[in-house]
């Protein structure tokens, strides 16, 4: 597998704990880490496997670190590139918008040429509504530390799993 470029926001405390769990699920010398607040488009350019982490805020938003970044991300042309999102909910206090940062990411990803994979399953979550969802998957891995953070670990791991036979 070639190296893997890791983009989140190093400043969000929840976010980085399961980055950091991704990271050694998949192996420190397999990823490179950018923070996603001082990423370029030459820095999601240089890798052919792609892992974005977000949370969703507010009503279904990107965080403001993501979003100030969006045009610049829309400008780009990433085919053969293969992209996995994991985000974080709370899907007893946002039920109507549970996860949304994934899919606004993989809407922009996909347009931009990218192939979203590490689709997940919705069962043992329990919200009215998610822009996470595709063909009735969520399109990444959707983390819950709020109200299932029992799950937390066999969730990564088992994604983790899935993107080493995903990713090139």
């Amino acid at each position: 597998m070639k190296k893997i470029g890791l983009f989140y926001s190093t400043e969000t405390v929840k976010t980085s704990k399961i980055a950091a769990s991704i990271t050694e699920a998949i192996g420190k010398e397999k990823i490179e880490i950018i923070p996603v607040e001082k990423a370029w488009s030459k820095d999601f350019e240089k890798y052919n496997n792609l892992i974005l982490g977000t949370s969703t805020w507010f009503d279904g938003e990107l965080p403001f670190y993501w979003d100030e970044l969006v045009p610049e991300i829309e400008s780009l042309k990433l085919l053969q590139k293969r992209v996995a999102i994991f985000g974080l909910g709370d899907q007893k206090s946002y039920p109507e918008n549970f996860a949304d940062g994934i899919g606004i990411l993989a809407g922009i990803f996909t347009r931009c040429g990218a192939e979203i994979i590490g689709y997940t399953s919705t069962e043992s979550y329990s919200f009215k509504q998610s822009g996470a969802l595709k063909d009735g998957k969520f399109q990444g891995l959707v983390i819950d530390s709020e109200n299932q953070d029992d799950l937390t670990e066999q969730r990564i791991t088992n994604w983790v799993k899935q993107l080493k036979n995903e990713f090139y």
